[in-house]
């Protein structure tokens, strides 16, 4: 079974958990803190609101009934999309969605190599 990792997300007051495999859980809170500071260079009207990764941890037990665990392949697809619909002028934003889609496709590698063994 393959070793992952948790990376805790907060917005406002809601907590979101990613279950990331353990060697791309660090990328996902790094790309996560990157793009919260260059967000805010954004003018287009759509821009999306981002949690900030606060946590992460090797062991993760939800004991309330209503949170769950997403896939980390999950998130960076909401991610990806919701950073690809943005209709940006003034900002290189392609930099930005190079570096999400470069975790995507290290996951969906690391997806179809586990689903091998």
């Amino acid at each position: 079974m393959p070793s992952m990792r948790y990376v805790i997300l907060q917005q406002n007051s809601d907590l979101r958990f990613v279950e990331m495999p353990e060697e791309y859980a660090y990328q996902l809170s790094a790309l996560n803190l990157r793009l919260n500071k260059e967000i805010a260079k954004l003018t287009a009207a759509n821009v999306p609101s981002l949690p900030l990764a606060v946590a992460e941890c090797d062991r993760l037990d939800l004991l309330h009934p209503s949170l769950q665990i997403a896939s980390g392949i999950d998130y960076i697809n909401e991610l990806e999309s919701a950073f690809a619909s943005i209709q940006e002028e003034n900002y290189p934003l392609i930099s930005l969605l190079t570096e999400i889609r470069a975790l995507q496709a290290q996951l969906e590698q690391w997806y179809e190599e586990e689903e091998l063994i």
